[in-house]
């Protein structure tokens, strides 16, 4: 193997790892290079929550506008990070109507009944339309990530829907996700299994390699695959149980049920989807993200006893489970930026700076669409963050938002789903 392809991947029977860019290497050509990582590159993450939010708990005070505001209850984990993040209020899908499809309409702003003699339809996602541009250097155009329940979300087989609004399938589990990352898809499962039980990972198979490659390398670069190598590792052997799990048949309810621990699900299943996007991030393996987070599972995994239908409608124990939730979301994110601030791209500039992450939901509160949850971190579009805006317009369409991102990461399009023009106020 040549010093031009150490520089782009590692193979082996059983895993396929990419690798960053190596400066003892230089530029890599544009001819040679799979995926070149460069100083503009920009990155798109969208996070939605399957059933809004908690009432009166969520949003600032709309009184507090700017800088000086009071951090809300439900973003309290969020505090240290303050000067990081910018919440809106005010921004609505004018034609979503119905409460229970969540994320469906969430990133198009598609008229659901919009063609005449159609019962359902869809246009294409904002990260759909990113993932046209910014998909063309990378190994994946996108990746879709999905909870393992998609309760309170809708229609649809991830976030993501096609220029014909069909539906873009995402990956279930965060097993899915690391082997389509980093393993030979022509592994066999039992094979991995066997590995695993024997605390072997299939990254073992691509080590004697990546020694060899390490020999010729400034420290600055042997830093950085030893750091790469181990996240990849600690993120491989944290799924290890998950995996054992996959071929053992579920049992019914009338039968004792596995422990939870027993399986990655809820808040560890959300933290390890932020660890893998923040692997792929460090070798250009996409820069489109979209992440169909999981409710049941969350609330299950801090302790609810009660469905997450119940939870929204703050049936019982509800309002207090829906404050749990909404705080459990604020301390992974939390974790998220903090890790996109900590790992840095090829040029040893933080990840958080080339990267735009927005979280949040199509419905607001119980079955309320206007005042859609809204919250952006990440430096990549541009946005003055560190302030909570309101709009002048209780009706601003949510795709203005999409629109200002879409043209804050240098995707010049005119126009997306329902918009009526750019949120200027974001970048000054």
């Amino acid at each position: 193997m040549d010093k031009s392809n150490r520089r782009t991947f590692l193979k082996s029977s059983s895993a396929v790892i990419a690798l960053p860019v190596l400066e003892t290497f230089g530029p890599l050509p544009e001819s040679r290079a799979s995926s070149p990582i460069r100083p503009s590159a920009k990155r798109l993450v969208f996070l939605s929550m399957g059933w809004g939010v908690t009432k009166g708990s969520w949003f600032p005070d709309k009184s507090q506008v700017g800088t000086d505001y009071v951090m809300p209850e439900s973003l309290k984990p969020l505090t240290g990070f303050k000067k990081d993040i910018t919440i809106i209020q005010n921004l609505q899908h004018q034609f979503s109507t119905d409460a229970h499809s969540g994320s469906t309409f969430w990133l198009t702003g598609a008229n659901r009944y919009g063609v005449p003699g159609q019962s359902f339809h869809n246009s294409i996602s904002v990260d759909q339309v990113a993932a046209e541009q910014l998909g063309k250097e990378t190994r994946f155009t996108s990746l879709q990530m999905n909870g393992k329940k998609a309760a309170g979300h809708g229609p649809g087989s991830s976030l993501a829907w096609n220029r014909q609004g069909k539906p873009v399938p995402g990956f279930d589990t965060p097993v899915e996700v690391f082997h389509r990352l980093f393993s030979d898809d022509k592994t066999p499962l039992a094979l991995r299994q066997a590995m695993l039980r024997k605390q072997h990972s299939v990254l073992d198979s691509v080590l004697e390699n990546a020694k060899d490659i390490q020999k010729g390398l400034a420290r600055n670069d042997i830093d950085k695959l030893d750091e790469y190598f181990q996240s990849i590792r600690e993120i491989e052997m944290r799924l290890a149980k998950e995996e054992e799990w996959l071929t053992v048949p579920k049992r019914q309810p009338s039968q004792e049920l596995p422990r939870p621990d027993k399986s990655l699900q809820g808040y560890d299943e959300i933290k390890m989807n932020y660890d893998l996007m923040i692997a792929a991030m460090q070798v250009d393996a996409t820069r489109v993200f979209s992440y169909r987070m999981p409710t049941d599972t969350l609330i299950q995994s801090l302790g609810a006893g009660i469905s997450s239908h119940n939870m929204s409608h703050y049936n019982g124990t509800g309002r207090h489970v829906s404050l749990q939730r909404d705080q459990a979301h604020a301390e992974l994110l939390a974790y998220f930026i903090e890790r996109l601030k900590l790992f840095k791209d090829s040029n040893g500039i933080p990840l958080y700076d080339s990267t735009t992450v927005v979280f949040g939901s199509n419905i607001s509160v119980v079955h309320n669409l206007n005042n859609c949850p809204t919250l952006i971190t990440g430096g990549g579009a541009g946005i003055n963050h560190g302030r909570h805006l309101v709009m002048s317009d209780t009706k601003t369409p949510l795709c203005n938002l999409w629109l200002s991102l879409l043209n804050g990461i240098g995707v010049n399009v005119d126009a997306h789903g329902d918009s009526t023009g750019r949120i200027d106020e974001l970048f000054v």
